[in-house]
């Protein structure tokens, strides 16, 4: 069984992406896993935010954008497949939706143990470089 994706997209969080990517270029996510605002999905423009050593790479969505967690964040979500979605209402912070009225969000749901299995033996995700 090959792996499963670790991240996800929603249609919605697709169309937003392309918009957002139409305004401001190259985008990237990151989950930093604190409280508040850092328990959403912020989206930057790819050459804003420096990804360090304790980033891990969850994968790819919507024509190539990386989407990046926390090491600490990771370690509770290892097990979970993350799904970005968008929702109406602004979320408070500095992620490039906020103008548009709407905030991006995380669905998630727990891999299978097989799906787990096909995880663990592709091997630890990528990391960031420092």
């Amino acid at each position: 069984m090959p792996p499963p994706a670790r991240i996800l997209a929603t249609d919605a969080a697709i169309a937003m992406i392309d918009r957002l990517s139409a305004i401001h270029g190259p985008l990237m996510f990151h989950q930093s896993g604190g409280c508040c605002d850092g328990s959403a999905p912020m989206c930057y423009p790819a050459d804003e935010f420096h990804v360090g050593t304790q980033d891990i790479l969850l994968g790819r969505i919507a024509d190539n954008v990386p989407v990046w967690i926390g090491a600490a964040q990771f370690a509770y979500w290892r097990h979970t497949q993350v799904t970005i979605d968008v929702v109406l209402g602004r979320g408070a912070g500095f992620s490039l939706e906020g103008p548009e009225g709407v905030r991006f969000i995380i669905r998630s749901r727990v891999f299978s143990d097989a799906e787990v299995d096909a995880l663990d033996a592709a091997g630890e995700p990528v990391r960031g470089v420092g």
